[in-house]
């Protein structure tokens, strides 16, 4: 069961993204409140950029993103300390030797026994325990996500934005990955192709295009993008 979570609101006003005089977002204009979100979409449809521009990894060319009330300008650093980002490929986060030292980078500054106790909580949850001090590079791809996912949720963030995190997984390490981002206790953004997932979570929005194509109830936006793909 997914414990209660703290929800915030995440406003796009009219936002335009460009790069190289390309429009990748066109007049974005969104408001998102739902504990759990999926994005879904075309692959070019804009999904990721519009995740890259919820923690300020990308910036608008037009237009304001304020995510709990933080301006993706202004307040970029404060930003990016209370959302999480997810990536696709779990090696672009993986920076440490072992899983054990991985997690414990995520939680730098703190006192030592509680970043011990929060560790060893996290590799168990996540399935690593016997994995603690293996090289990270010899996990599977599998674990390699679990790892990626971990050193997210371990430091508590209000909002999880996840991008793709189950593209390059098997059936059962997806579903695993799934369920863990579904069941934590921040407010989830997920980019996903996999439709069973996104029509778990509470809200859905379809991109197409650079524009919103529909924004509600999953079995709804999902229905639309059936339609779109026919």
């Amino acid at each position: 069961m997914r414990p209660e979570t703290a929800v915030g609101t995440i406003a796009l006003d009219d936002v335009s993204v460009e790069r190289e005089g390309r429009a990748i977002l066109r007049d974005v204009s969104v408001e998102l409140t739902a504990a759990t979100t999926a994005i879904i979409g075309a692959n070019g449809s804009g999904k990721s950029t519009f995740a890259r521009l919820l923690n300020g990894l990308v910036l608008p060319s037009t237009g304001t993103v304020r995510v709990h009330g933080l301006d993706s300008r202004r307040d970029t650093v404060a930003l990016r300390r209370r959302v999480g980002f997810v990536f696709t490929d779990p090696q672009a986060q993986i920076l440490m030797p072992t899983p054990a030292e991985d997690l414990a980078l995520s939680l730098r500054g703190l006192p030592r026994a509680e970043v011990a106790s929060r560790v060893s909580a996290a590799l168990a949850e996540h399935g690593l325990s016997d994995h603690a001090q293996v090289a990270a590079s010899d996990l599977s791809g599998g674990q390699k996500q679990m790892l990626a996912l971990a050193s997210v949720l371990i430091t508590q963030p209000r909002l999880v934005i996840a991008d793709e995190p189950t593209t390059l997984l098997d059936l059962r390490n997806a579903r695993r990955v799934g369920d863990l981002l579904l069941a934590c206790a921040a407010q989830l953004v997920i980019v996903t192709h996999d439709l069973e997932l996104a029509s778990r979570c509470d809200h859905a929005v379809l991109f197409e295009h650079g524009a919103i194509h529909a924004s509600g109830a999953p079995a709804e936006v999902i229905a639309a993008y059936r339609d779109l793909c026919a």
